[in-house]
């Protein structure tokens, strides 16, 4: 995922995240059935790109893969999704920073739904994750969000050689408030970024990783989007 990651409990980290990339492209099978192409979307000008798969439609009503960045949302970023995988449960890892800590777990399965999502990238190594709760009312969804923002500025201050998320950027749409963060390599170089978002009594965390641009501002586009969907 990173260069030049850190040894012992850091390693553990992107050996995870690596994992889960590894593990999509099988994935991807189980959730073809109900995905539907990019292609087919009336702006004309997303037909010719390639295609997209959209995290798959639930019918059940309140917190579903429609309430997580769609396909549609990266196109804006420039950026060109191959496919997505849909979770309910709340079990995928947060981020590279948390290791194997899980929305349910931070919740301590107390939250009303989950939705997780992770999308692959016709950039190799690229890859988002997204993993988003219903905390019922405002207030639980602040704490939440207090301890998700806590977990991730735990990887901005890193020795010299591992990989690091940078400054806090606070935003704020008509949905609702987030912060995102660049991500650095080992090197000091743009390799994705975070983001921890809140709409309502729903909150999430959205990280892209690898190094699909030189520029490490296009993660508060993705994070605009995200929220936006997230809403309640």
């Amino acid at each position: 995922m990173f260069d030049n990651a850190a040894a012992g409990g850091k390693l553990s980290r992107h050996g995870r995240t690596a994992a889960v990339a590894a593990c999509v492209g099988a994935a991807l099978i189980a959730v073809g059935a109900g995905a539907r192409s990019a292609a087919a979307s009336a702006d004309p000008h997303t037909a010719s790109r390639p295609a997209a798969v959209r995290a798959a439609a639930v019918a059940a009503p309140g917190l579903g893969s429609g309430s997580l960045v769609q396909s549609e949302d990266f196109f804006q970023q420039g950026l060109a999704p191959v496919g997505a995988t849909v979770d309910l449960t709340g079990k995928q890892a947060l981020s590279a920073c948390t290791g194997e800590e899980t929305m349910r777990a931070l919740t301590a399965a107390k939250a009303a739904a989950y939705a997780d999502v992770t999308w692959t990238f016709d950039t190799k190594g690229a890859l988002l994750t997204e993993s988003a709760a219903d905390g019922s009312t405002d207030a639980a969804a602040v704490s939440y969000e207090k301890r998700l923002g806590g977990l991730v500025r735990g990887c901005q201050d890193e020795p010299a050689g591992h990989w690091y998320y940078g400054a806090g950027h606070a935003f704020t749409t008509q949905a609702g408030e987030g912060t995102w963060y660049p991500a650095f390599n080992g090197d000091g170089k743009a390799a994705g970024g975070v983001a921890v978002i809140r709409g309502g009594h729903r909150f999430g965390i959205v990280e892209l990783s690898g190094r699909p641009s030189d520029d490490p501002s296009y993660i508060a586009g993705i994070a605009a989007a995200a929220l936006n969907r997230l809403a309640d």
